[in-house]
């Protein structure tokens, strides 16, 4: 490499003194008295001369050194012909490459305007079409490799110099250039930054300026130019650097530069172009990061999250300090940081896997975050990742985008729903990552279902339009789409198919009242008036599902005026509609109702979000029976059901069930001959599931099989009528409701079963017995009076005197309570269908004429009372007697629900079966909790059995507890929301939660652990019965209601116990109760002072008239009570603590070993003793058995017997 030439030496210079100018053979001399054309000739001629000398030409150097000084003169240096500036400037360059060390020209000033002059030259470089391109290029060329710019280093102005050659060289490069002109710039250029000894700040500018964003944009070849020399020049200039970025960040002179507020792009330019450049820069945004200025934080947050997140950066891992600071902004006080650190890890996620468990326990915070745009961004950029790749994100991401379901906030709760949808259906639905990613998110689905239980219309939309777009996408082909139904159902937990039924059965429910808005569109003959209240039923009906009533009245006159659209919705909701001719309808109608010159159309809006709710897009004949074939086809064994993960067992139970929901659902798309046949062989099959399924599905589908498929009803019956007499109990019991529900001669049928198995019944046999009672016992509530006085009989004599009082084989000895269902002997089992036998007579007569009512209550009491064994003898095991208390605790429910069988329940034996939710066996209480709160739920069992709940609060096992006052909030919502769809005015008193209090301190003064009136410990145990219902009632003060609990209390005091008026004691345990439940309500609301909105009305069957002269507004709580008691200050979640005192005398756990029964002295027994006889005696037992085994007439008959 050439050296660049020095100033002359003073001996050239003297020799240059005579002045004369010696030119090269040919040319004559070049002045200002030649024309343009001849002196760039004579300049060609220079040139080639200048050219083709090098350093070793000592003669001819010294002849033409002369020209040379000439050349340099401002004539030429000044010249107007750009031409002849271009091939002097070309001379120039030779002359300081060939006199290199030492350059022709001394004065500094001459220096600085050749060199100036050089670089206005190389702009022609810009024009890479000019004829003249080659000669530029030579000129760059000639001076980057002889580095002749180095000479300016000694110079004063030789910063100007440099600056003015890098500003040129940056605006003059384009991408019209080729690779050498890329590089020979680069080498110029380079060579002054690292053989100078600094670099101005104005030179440093020049370079950085075509790295800010804007800059960057406009010419790209610039930018690509500067990142070149940087990573050329790195190590030389980056104290430069250094110092520049100290000046501005950490001394705050942003006067330095006209950059400095650009600092944190070309921060991150200058990281991505080569780290080295920042390695003195980093702690500084380091210090930056902690600054008091929240704008500043955030430009430093948004340069570093960029930093981190690029897909090749080491950063995090080469500077772990700074990685830490920055994790720690996560967690700032100013929103948009917060915001910003939030979606950076999206990107880090993507190209940094490894970061992911330093991100985690940081986005857990933030997905708790108060800012809802912060909780949606941490959903969107864990979702983001997953969709990319699921492996990105650990299993603890994805469960806060599943917390996040749940949000406040339904934007948020929208983003999570649709991103773990989304996630599903391509790890799940379309298998991307595999079977162990599928596996990975397989509560997706459950997950999402779940979501159907909330309140919110919005989430229970949403997840009707994720089922039909994502979990079970409508636009697949039919086998297809059954297919992925069919394991989808397979596979979901319990509570997520409820969730799957539920939404079937809310759809289908929508689109009967659709179907009743247009019946009363089309009846024109309809009196006015009518169709004015039956209009107004259809509003109430649509607005409970959340249809605006103005909606449904201008649907209703569009549906009116326009009868394209009323037929097309015709067929829509039409039960024959098939999924293609749903597609249609909707399409046909939102086109119909659109218009393009109203993009937004909020009726057009509502329409289709109407539609989207009520089109069969999934369910139609043709898909029920490829659901049928999948089902067969996994009974033959020749599905892919391994495949899919699913045992073969599970996806045909799973698939019968799904069957027999849809059957409920959609009934007419069961309606063909081929799967009705299909259904028929599931009946043949020896599993008795599969066959219980299809019997199932025959009576939901088969109404109008008589007169539409007469060769397969003559094939059916047979086989339900062996079913009924010969098959097991629950088989036997579909196949009656088949036969009701399909044949319309069903008496006939009726009687061929009843007579030999009414004549066949052997108390001997008792295994026989199970399914003939359990086929009796619905026959009986299905035709009550075809069998009426065979019935009577059948009861009295042979459940009553042959069954239910005979202990014909000993019971085991055991001390386990309970025992599985294939461990229960077959008398018990016998007897248990003999007291439903009892239940389903009387529920299908309705009626207490022949008071048998009463001596069914009795009878059930009885049981209870006698812990199960009703004859006394001993001869029972423990786990049969408790199933028999459950049986007639259960017996008793049902009967409640009738209202001619509730009102002649006594109060003895309402709070005798209520004991039962306290029974010493854990399954037993469990039960009969499901059935109660299952009755209380249908608004079937009438308000005082809700307060049943409130013993629930002795019980020890803490999950017995939380499912009880579950139980009790949402029986306490049911009826609030019944109240204001309903005005039930006259209903009120059964159906107003407050209501319960009375039943509650009526029920908790007569229980039996409550002895000693004024004693400490039972005071605080009624105390927290009382809390677990006054807790979830007082939640809500709605209407003034803690004013009218506390009234209803008062009126309780001047009123008297109607179980037994006369009685002080009973009487004192009231009041005294109540005095309990006004220091609860004294300390717990702020309102209860106020003027109660309505004077309250207690129930007569529990208290006596008020007597307003009766003063008993002041507390009978002695004062040590009342201080021991005070206030009730728990928490709301301590309601229903666990007593230890009754820990003694309940299970803790299951009953299924003996290690579980805490051997409890038959407490059970003792209480409901107490309860029933406490003002009555008993019959002798020795006389009770005398009755009941003697046989007497029909008008004495059993009901007749008062075991009183």
């Amino acid at each position: 490499i050439m050296v660049a030439a020095a100033p002359h030496s003073e001996k050239s210079a003297s020799r240059a003194t005579d002045g004369k100018v010696t030119y090269p053979p040919g040319v004559k001399e070049i002045s200002d008295k030649i024309s343009k054309e001849e002196m760039v000739r004579r300049l060609k001629m220079v040139v080639k001369t200048f050219m083709d000398m090098d350093q070793d030409s000592e003669e001819e150097k010294e002849l033409y050194l002369n020209l040379a000084l000439h050349l340099a003169s401002d004539f030429f240096l000044k010249h107007p012909d750009k031409d002849v500036r271009l091939l002097v400037a070309c001379c120039l360059a030779d002359i300081f490459r060939i006199y290199a060390p030492e350059a022709p020209y001394t004065s500094p000033d001459k220096l600085k305007d050749i060199f100036m002059f050089i670089t206005r030259q190389l702009k022609g470089l810009e024009d890479t079409k000019s004829a003249q391109f080659n000669r530029y290029f030579y000129l760059l060329e000639n001076i980057a490799w002889v580095k002749s710019y180095n000479i300016c280093f000694e110079l004063e102005d030789s910063n100007e110099i440099f600056t003015q050659l890098y500003r040129t060289l940056f605006q003059v490069i384009n991408n019209g250039h080729n690779q050498k002109v890329h590089m020979h710039m680069v080498d110029l250029m380079s060579s002054i930054i690292c053989e100078g000894d600094t670099v101005s700040q104005e030179l440093l500018d020049t370079v950085l300026v075509n790295l800010v964003p804007a800059h960057k944009n406009l010419n790209k070849q610039a930018y690509d130019l500067a990142k070149a020399l940087l990573k050329r020049t790195a190590q030389a200039i980056e104290p430069y650097i250094t110092n520049f970025f100290n000046q501005v960040l950490m001394l705050g002179k942003t006067s330095v530069s006209d950059l400095s507020e650009h600092v944190f792009d070309l921060i991150l330019e200058l990281y991505n172009i080569d780290s080295h450049l920042l390695l003195s820069v980093l702690p500084q945004l380091e210090f930056k990061l902690k600054s008091n200025d929240n704008d500043e934080r955030l430009q430093v947050v948004k340069l570093l999250a960029k930093m981190f997140g690029a897909k090749d950066s080491e950063l995090a891992v080469q500077n772990k300090p700074l990685w830490q600071c920055y994790l720690g902004r996560f967690n700032d006080i100013h929103v948009p940081i917060r915001l910003e650190c939030v979606k950076f890890a999206s990107h880090c996620l993507m190209n940094h896997p490894d970061l992911a468990k330093d991100l985690t326990e940081y986005l857990r915070v933030r997905s708790h975050d108060p800012e809802e745009a912060i909780r949606h961004d941490v959903i969107v950029s864990i979702v983001t990742a997953a969709k990319k790749d699921l492996s990105l994100v650990n299993d603890a991401l994805l469960n806060f985008v599943k917390e996040r379901t749940l949000d406040k906030r339904w934007r948020v709760r929208k983003e999570a729903m649709m991103g773990l949808a989304s996630i599903y259906r391509k790890y799940s639905l379309q298998g991307e990552g595999g079977r162990e990613a599928s596996k990975q998110i397989s509560w997706i689905k459950d997950k999402l279902l779940h979501i159907y239980y909330q309140n919110s219309i919005d989430d229970r939309l949403l997840v009707e339009r994720v089922f039909a777009q994502y979990m079970v996408p409508h636009n697949l082909e039919t086998t297809e789409r059954m297919k992925c139904l069919y394991y989808l159902y397979a596979t979901l937990d319990t509570n997520a198919v409820k969730a799957l039924n539920e939404m079937w059965k809310c759809q289908n429910l929508l689109r009967n009242h659709v179907k009743d808005l247009l019946d009363l569109i089309k009846k024109p003959k309809v009196t006015l008036t009518k169709r004015k209240e039956a209009n107004k039923l259809t509003y109430l009906h649509l607005m409970f599902l959340n249809f605006a009533q103005d909606f449904v009245k201008k649907l209703a006159q569009v549906l009116d005026d326009d009868q394209r659209i009323r037929e097309q919705l015709e067929t829509l909701v039409s039960p024959t509609c098939s999924c293609k001719q749903a597609e249609v309808c909707v399409r046909d109608i939102t086109k119909k109702l659109g218009s393009p010159k109203q993009p937004s159309n909020p009726f057009l809006e509502m329409v289709k979000f109407l539609l989207e709710r009520i089109a069969p897009v999934h369910i139609d004949t043709e898909s029920i029976s490829a659901l049928i074939k999948q089902v067969n086809k996994s009974i033959d064994g020749t599905a892919d059901d391994e495949e899919e993960g699913v045992p073969t067992e599970e996806a045909i139970r799973a698939g019968l069930e799904l069957l027999k929901v849809l059957s409920f659902t959609h009934p007419v798309s069961f309606h063909s001959a081929e799967t009705f046949e299909s259904l028929l062989g599931c009946l043949k099959m020896d599993d008795e599931k599969v066959a219980e399924a299809a019997l199932q599905i025959f009576k939901n589908t088969g109404s109008k099989m008589e007169e539409s498929f007469p060769h397969i009803k003559s094939v059916l019956l047979p086989v339900l009528q062996a079913k009924a007499k010969r098959g097991p109990p629950r088989q036997a019991k579909y196949a009656i409701h088949c036969i009701n529900a399909m044949f319309s001669n069903r008496d006939t049928h009726f009687a061929q079963i009843f007579e030999p198995l009414h004549k066949s019944l052997d108390p001997a046999n008792l295994e026989q017995l199970i399914t003939p009672l359990t086929t009796l016992g619905h026959l009986a509530q299905l035709a009550p009076e075809q069998f009426a006085a065979p019935l009577k009989s059948l009861v009295a004599n042979f459940i009553v005197k042959d069954l239910l009082m005979n202990d014909r084989i000993p019971g085991k000895k055991t001390t386990k309570l309970w025992v599985p269902d294939d461990e229960v002997s077959p008398e018990t089992l016998a007897k248990i269908q003999g007291i439903k036998l009892m239940v389903r007579w009387l529920l299908g007569v309705k009626n207490n004429q022949s008071k048998s009512g009463n001596s069914t209550l009795r009878m059930l009491t009885a049981i209870l009372h006698s812990d199960g064994d009703l004859t006394e003898q001993g001869r029972m095991g423990k786990p049969d007697m408790s199933r028999l208390r459950l049986a007639a605790a259960c017996a008793l429910l049902k009967l409640a629900q009738e209202p001619c069988y509730h009102e002649i329940i006594t109060l003895e034996q309402y709070q005798l079966c209520a004991l039962v939710i306290n029974d010493e066996c854990y399954q037993v209480r469990q039960c009969f909790s499901q059935k109660l709160h299952r009755g209380l739920c249908r608004l079937r069992l009438p308000l005082e059995y809700m307060a049943v709940f409130a013993l629930c609060a002795k019980d020890p096992v803490k999950e017995r507890r939380a499912h009880a006052r579950q139980c009790l909030v949402k029986n306490v919502n049911i009826r609030r929301e019944y109240l204001k769809q309903h005005a039930a005015i006259n209903k009120l008193f059964s159906l107003l939660p407050e209501y319960v209090v009375p039943y509650t301190i009526h029920l908790l003064a007569h229980d039996p652990d409550y002895v000693k009136v004024q004693d400490i410990e039972q005071l605080k145990e009624i105390k927290e019965a009382l809390w677990f219902v006054l807790e979830i009632i007082m939640a809500k003060n709605e209407n003034n209601s803690h004013a009218f609990i506390r009234k209803m209390v008062e009126n309780i005091k001047q009123t008297k116990d109607a179980q037994a008026p006369t009685d002080p004691k009973t009487n004192e345990k009231l009041y005294t109760v109540c005095d309990v439940a006004m220091h609860i309500i004294m300390s717990k609301s702020t309102t209860y002072s106020l003027e109660s909105p309505k004077d309250p009305v207690l129930p007569s069957r529990f208290f006596t008239k008020p007597d307003k002269l009766f003063v008993t507004s002041s507390s009978v709580l002695k004062p040590k009570a009342a201080n021991i008691l005070g206030a009730v200050n728990k928490p709301l979640s301590t309601a229903g603590k666990q007593l230890q005192s009754k820990a003694s005398r309940m299970e803790t756990t299951s009953n299924d070993d003996s290690a579980s029964n805490p051997g409890s002295p038959q407490r059970s027994k003792t209480r409901y003793k107490h309860v029933m006889f406490s003002s009555t005696s008993l019959y002798p037992l020795e006389m009770l058995l005398h009755n009941l085994v003697n046989p007497f007439p029909a008008d004495q008959a059993f009901w007749s017997l008062n075991l009183h």
